[in-house]
């Protein structure tokens, strides 16, 4: 046996998830570009609404000094994930960057474990030890956010090599911002998931700022979805303040990537409404671009629909604001009422041998 052949077969069997019962029998799996009704449109707003509303009270939280550390807002941004999300399988893998709250809340993650991890407490997603920039779930299948900029499009398409090594049906999404986009490691992962046509959809989520300095400033390459063609990639941009546009990209994606053809690049342009974290002063765009934005509010798109197409009532939209605000309030009752790591929990969840031998003393 050489070494690549044991590394796949006593890495990946230990660490990727097995197909379930459900799935192997097929009932899970969908193929084709799932079908917008007026239900997901309801599910849209819902989503959208609770990610929106959940980070506005972690933005006001951050400022009392009860939510410490990095913290990068997707206010304005969450069209994309819950146009993905609607578009994808269960099982399908999601990875992403560090501005991961709204993914992590609209892969199901509930508000209550987001916002105790956001206070760092033991009942966090992550068991108060990622803190806002590392939110996963392996229950969810969404597979974190990743603080080294670009580093999670290599590991997005390790993620895609183990559910094609395990012939498992499932693909990847691995999303990265468009400063991530320079990074050496894109162009290496672009050539080997391309050569090893791996089930992956790359996904650039381009808010046009990086961190702080526009894409016109830091790239040639203005219309970033053209880096995979030099690669023979499928490549195409997408409206990301538009959820439906969002949610037909990714399942046209989606349909290529899992026939077996290989990988597909997404480039979804996006603002964010907010600094790139929230100690941004954002003194390098100006109030109206801002403000143009907003007037495209992905929310409010849906809600302008849900209405007009007569998919709900007034009503109904005045219940489900109450139902968000009633879940991000019992969110932070949670998060201030559980309990915070023990000392001895920096030892706990780093190796999968429970007895690792660590020297303590």
């Amino acid at each position: 046996m050489d070494i690549f052949q044991y590394f796949c077969e006593n890495f990946y069997k230990r660490m990727v998830k097995k197909k379930t019962s459900k799935t192997k029998k097929g009932s899970s799996k969908s193929s084709g570009i799932k079908k917008i009704t007026k239900e997901t449109y309801l599910e849209w707003f819902e989503s959208m609404l609770l990610q929106r509303k959940f980070e506005e009270k972690a933005g006001m939280l951050y400022g009392q000094q009860k939510i410490r550390g990095f913290c990068h807002l997707y206010i304005g941004q969450e069209a994309i994930s819950a146009g993905m999300v609607s578009a994808l399988n269960d099982e399908d893998k999601i990875m992403t960057a560090y501005r991961d709250h709204g993914f992590g809340l609209a892969r199901g993650i509930t508000p209550n474990a987001c916002m105790a991890e956001l206070y760092g407490k033991t009942t966090g997603c992550t068991k108060g030890k990622g803190g806002s920039m590392h939110f996963f779930s392996k229950e969810h299948n969404f597979v974190g956010g990743h603080g080294i900029v670009g580093a999670q499009i290599p590991m997005g398409a390790g993620l895609a090599f183990a559910e094609k090594y395990n012939k498992t049906g499932n693909i990847a999404v691995t999303l990265f911002g468009d400063g991530a986009a320079r990074q050496g490691a894109l162009h290496e992962t672009f050539n080997m998931a391309m050569t090893w046509k791996l089930p992956v959809i790359f996904v650039c989520e381009n808010n046009h700022y990086a961190m702080g300095t526009s894409v016109e400033r830091t790239s040639n390459v203005k219309d970033i979805f053209t880096l995979g063609e030099a690669y023979d990639m499928p490549s195409e941009p997408v409206d990301g303040m538009d959820v439906q546009q969002v949610h037909n990209a990714v399942g046209k994606a989606a349909e290529y990537v899992r026939s077996g053809k290989g990988p597909y690049f997404l480039e979804i342009k996006t603002y964010r409404y907010k600094g790139h974290s929230m100690s941004d002063p954002q003194k390098y765009r100006t109030k109206d671009e801002v403000a143009s934005y907003k007037d495209r509010d992905p929310i409010e798109q849906v809600r302008n629909i849900i209405l007009k197409k007569k998919y709900a009532t007034k009503a109904w939209i005045e219940s489900i604001e109450a139902k968000v605000k009633a879940l991000v309030e019992e969110s932070v009752k949670f998060a201030e009422e559980s309990e915070l790591p023990k000392a001895s929990e920096l030892f706990e969840d780093v190796y999968v041998q429970h007895d690792y031998p660590y020297i303590k003393d």
